[in-house]
């Protein structure tokens, strides 16, 4: 059953809100947005652990959805992006006011789960420095973000940004628990991360990119965040048909070999692809971004 905002004011039997519009009525009433980090925006250091609010557009709609390509990658058009949602609805129950992180931290933070387990492994083929600025994109609970603040030092900065409200309160509020300094909980648009322009050298989305809905838009809101020559790190599933899980084929939009062509469409040069020996169902791509 797909969950609804308490008190939204709908009568019966009237349509449903987007999970965006929903978000936005929620955000209103939470009276909790910190600021609001656009493209073009200011610099984020000083906001230290607490937790800034990337504000979503509140009361428009989601788009209606259009027929996705056969291999299910999102299709730009002429004149640059892409109109539609290419998955309507794949993050409602993250963007459910009810949601309990502690739940989801017995589903992301488990040994089970390759990115987790693999998470040292991934953390040295990044190559972080001290002082560099990086975002992960998709943050979810945070325990990569964690891990990232601390390998580039008080001189460098995390944002960990997120669509969920619930998942950006518990990384501000895990943050400042553990006393983590150089980090801030970022809150997105659903096209856009909201981070100014030039202000990270790394952008990394693990197994968050399938969760994309406007994958187009999002890209070139990660590339104008990246200072030249940044890299974006894309982690997610093997999708192919006959070898994957019918979870995977179900859930993931599109194989390694679509999503290469978009994030090369949105202006990005693939570099390499990593091998990690603690992945089976997960792949490691590395785009530098383009000129």
């Amino acid at each position: 059953m797909r969950r609804h905002l308490p008190g939204s004011g709908r009568s019966p039997g009237s349509p449903r809100p987007s999970g965006y519009a929903r978000l936005g009525r929620y955000l209103a009433r939470l009276g909790r947005v910190g600021c609001t980090l656009a493209a073009g925006g200011g610099s984020l250091a000083g906001l230290g652990t607490a937790a800034a609010f990337g504000q979503p557009a509140a009361t428009a709609d989601a788009p209606a959805a259009e027929t996705a390509p056969a291999d299910g990658s999102a299709e730009p058009r002429a004149g640059g992006g892409v109109s539609a949602s290419v998955r309507p609805g794949i993050n409602d129950n993250f963007l459910a006011a009810d949601l309990d992180p502690a739940e989801w931290l017995e589903r992301f933070e488990v040994e089970s789960r390759e990115v987790f387990a693999a998470r040292q492994e991934v953390l040295a083929a990044l190559g972080l420095r001290e002082g560099m600025h990086v975002a992960d994109v998709g943050a979810g609970t945070g325990f990569y973000a964690a891990l990232f603040a601390s390998s580039v030092g008080p001189r460098g900065w995390v944002y960990a940004v997120d669509v969920a409200p619930r998942f950006v309160e518990h990384i501000a509020d895990k943050s400042r628990q553990d006393g983590i300094a150089n980090l801030s909980a970022v809150l997105c648009q659903p096209d856009d991360v909201g981070l100014p322009p030039n202000s990270i050298e790394l952008a990394f989305c693990s197994d968050t990119y399938h969760h994309f809905e406007y994958p187009h838009q999002t890209l070139r809101s990660i590339r104008r965040a990246l200072k030249p020559a940044g890299r974006l790190v894309i982690i997610d599933f093997e999708r192919e048909e006959g070898v994957s899980r019918e979870w995977i084929l179900d859930h993931v939009r599109a194989g390694k070999s679509a999503v290469r062509a978009e994030v090369e469409a949105a202006g990005f040069a693939f570099e390499s692809e990593t091998p990690i020996q603690g992945f089976s169902e997960n792949y490691l791509l590395v785009f530098r971004r383009g000129e």
